[in-house]
């Protein structure tokens, strides 16, 4: 039987992060993206067909007193989340996580998802840099020109 879209992107979450085994990192449950939510509406966005999502982008947008603790492993990922206030300026995002069905890589998907969710944070915002931890080389490549399209400085875990 062949998987869902929805499975299909679980699985690459699974395979890459190893979420469930490592309880710094963040995992996604509904009650986390209620709480993203009201961070900022465009924390999560996804990227959809026929099938159903066949791309999905977490960022968080923090302050740089967050950022810097967690780029110094002073705080991990889970922590950097549940510390993040609500209603405050954010000034810097991070870019959690983007998931891409294999046959859809490569396309612009996630940059197009993170272009967008960077504009409409931005709009209430002052964002002045973005960080990423990455798990791959096409992590950091799009974080790259992701930070290029935006003129925002980028930071490396």
């Amino acid at each position: 039987m062949q998987l869902s879209n929805i499975e299909r992107l679980i699985k690459i979450a699974e395979d890459t992060f190893d979420f469930r085994n490592d309880d710094s990192q963040l995992n996604v449950t509904p009650e986390i993206i209620e709480q993203l939510q009201k961070i900022h509406p465009a924390a999560m966005s996804e990227e959809t067909n026929e099938n159903g999502p066949i791309a999905w982008l977490l960022v968080i947008p923090t302050n740089e007193d967050l950022m810097k603790k967690f780029l110094a492993n002073e705080i991990n990922e889970r922590e950097l989340f549940e510390l993040t206030p609500l209603n405050i300026k954010y000034d810097s995002i991070y870019l959690c996580s983007a998931l891409v069905l294999d046959e859809y890589r490569k396309k612009g998907i996630t940059k197009g998802l993170a272009l967008n969710a960077i504009k409409k944070i931005q709009q209430n915002h002052p964002i002045k840099s973005l960080f990423v931890w990455t798990f791959s080389r096409e992590g950091e490549l799009a974080a790259e020109s992701i930070a290029r399209s935006t003129g925002l400085e980028l930071f490396r875990k």
